[in-house]
């Protein structure tokens, strides 16, 4: 028989809490303002962050990286999926 302990932690951290999340595309017109949304269709910047936005050497694609407040595992699991779900992210940290 197996013996019953604690329930595995599906993620460390302690919630609510900082977490930037980093969204990566080509360098297009409204690529930060969509990015900026879908985040923040499911959560609030943490207080006092900005939106930080880093271009490539050769200019070709952006990186946007919004701070926010987390407030669950879910949540961010619901943000990771929009933003992959959108064809202009390529890549979504």
């Amino acid at each position: 028989m197996a013996s019953k302990g604690p329930p595995e932690q599906e993620t460390l951290l302690e919630f609510p809490c900082k977490f930037p999340i980093k969204a990566m595309g080509r360098s297009e017109a409204g690529f930060e303002a969509l990015v900026t949304n879908i985040i923040l269709d499911h959560a609030d910047m943490f207080v006092g962050e900005r939106v930080s936005l880093n271009p490539s050497s050769s200019g070709n694609f952006i990186s946007v990286t919004v701070t926010i407040e987390a407030q669950s595992k879910a949540q961010l699991d619901c943000i990771y999926q929009h933003l992959t779900d959108c064809g202009k992210v390529l890549v979504a940290l």
